[in-house]
C-alpha cells in the first residue's frame, strides 16, 4: 500500500519512535501532522514540532506541526481552534 498522497496525524512525532514513523511516510510521500507538545528545545532532548516539521519536508513529504497535548483535553481543543 503506497502512503503517496495520504494524510497521517501522527502523535509524540516530535522525537523518538514518533519521528521515525513520520520520517518513513514522509519518505514513502505522505503528509504529516505531527502532534507534540514540544514547542521549545529541551535542555536535555533533542526535538520540537518545528525540527521534526523541517526534517519530515527534507525527507520528502509534506508537515504540518500542531502544539497539543492529546492527555489533556484541553490542550487538544486549543489545537483545534
Amino acid at each position: 500500500m503506497s502512503l503517496k498522497g495520504k494524510t497521517l496525524f501522527i502523535t509524540g512525532a516530535s522525537r523518538g519512535i514518533g519521528l521515525a514513523i513520520a520520517l518513513k511516510a514522509a519518505a514513502d510521500g505522505a503528509n504529516i501532522a505531527i502532534a507534540a507538545k514540544t514547542v521549545d528545545p529541551h535542555p536535555k532532548l533533542e526535538g520540537t514540532i518545528h525540527t521534526a516539521a523541517a526534517a519530515v519536508e527534507k525527507a520528502g513529504g509534506r508537515a504540518l506541526p500542531i502544539a497539543a497535548d492529546v492527555r489533556d483535553e484541553t490542550s487538544v481543543k486549543s489545537a483545534l481552534d
